[in-house]
This record gives structure tokens, sequence and C-alpha cells, in this order.
């Protein structure tokens, strides 16, 4: 039996850092294993009504090591949420395995070098002519949520008008900051060192 699917959310450059609290709201409603962030370790929790608490984090140096992580040990796809050519309409839902969903900056969206990471990209349609584009954490809900409904992830019970919370809650160390197991450091810090090989080996190549 193959193991279900899992959705990821990669959090690099994102201009407004409290953007980082309303993802993880979202991510929690809608499944996501595991938030990682990219260079900076703190966040700011504003948005997230405690949700970071039920989240887990891990966090990459730069985005060779995060699509290290996420090519090699988790077996991801990675996702680019952008409206580029040959992006897929995301209520298509162009899924394969687990994904990871990397969303670009606010105002100027993906990057060349995030881009360059991406397996392929969704675009999420619109139709109303009043707005250019959607804020970040509502795109992500958005996708999230399509991820989920394709990866048949079962629905949370209800009580009342709420969806039930879970009663024990993982405790971050330090709050708002992306702390990790020692096994999680010692595993970033291999991603890393091969990462340097391929780099270093790579510029042997071309001579510079």
């Amino acid at each position: 039996m193959e193991a279900a699917a899992e959705s990821f959310v990669v959090v690099h450059n994102v201009a407004k850092r409290h953007n980082v609290g309303t993802l993880a709201r979202s991510a929690t409603a809608f499944g996501v294993s595991e938030l990682v962030l990219v260079g900076r370790r703190d966040f700011n929790a504003f948005g997230s009504h405690g949700s970071t608490s039920h989240l887990r984090f891990r966090h990459f140096h730069s985005l060779s090591e995060a699509r290290i992580y996420l090519k090699n040990e988790k077996d991801c796809d990675i996702c680019g949420v952008e409206i580029t050519d040959g992006a897929v309409a995301v209520n298509h839902h162009p899924f394969r395995k687990s994904t990871a969903f990397l969303l670009g900056n606010e105002g100027t969206g993906l990057s060349a070098k995030e881009s360059e990471i991406c397996d392929f990209f969704v675009y999420i349609p619109q139709y109303g002519c009043g707005t250019a584009s959607l804020n970040v954490t509502v795109a992500a809900s958005i996708v999230l949520h399509h991820f989920g409904v394709w990866a048949g992830f079962p629905e949370r019970i209800r009580d009342g008008n709420k969806f039930t919370i879970a009663e024990k809650p993982m405790k971050q160390t330090r709050r708002n900051y992306c702390s990790e197991a020692a096994e999680s450091v010692i595993e970033e810090r291999k991603c890393r060192r091969e990462n340097a090989c391929h780099d270093l080996f790579d510029q042997s190549r071309t001579g510079n």
C-alpha cells in the first residue's frame, strides 16, 4: 500500500513577517505536515491563534538545502504558486504525490532562483475584475485546500459550529522560533555538507 500523500509549505522571501502566523493557521486547517522556513529562524506568530503549537517547523539556510531535504528525504514534488507560462489551474488538481508549495513574495512573486527549484506551477483562476492578485495567505489557503481534497485528507470532527482542536499540541522550545530536535540539526548539517560538495564539483567543472 502506498504511503499517504503529504503537503508542505516553504516560506522564503515573504515580505510581511506576520503573514507566517496566518500561513501557519491555514496550514494546520488543511493538514500540512511541516512548514519549512528558509533563511531566518524567527517568525511573527501574529494571526496564528495558537496554531503554531500544532504544526511542525523545519529550518534551512538556503533554498538548495530545503530542496535536497524535500526531494531526497520526503520524495516531494515542489510546486510554485504563480501565474506563469505552463502553470495549471489548481482546481484541475495536477498533483501526483506529496507536494511542497512555494509561494512568492507579496509584491514581486516568485524569483528566478525560487522558480528554478520548482517541478511545476499552479495558479488560482479569478472570475472578477477588481484585483490583479491575491494575498499570499489567501492564495496558500486555496491551494492547500485543493491539495487536501485531491489527497483525500479526512475531514476534522466538528463540535457545534467549530472544528475540534487536538488536545496535546506540540510545543516549541522557544516561542516564535523554529527550534529542532538534535536529529533534525544533524540532518540539516548533512544536507549542507552534501550541497557544498555539489557546488564545489560544479565550480570545478566550469572552471570558476
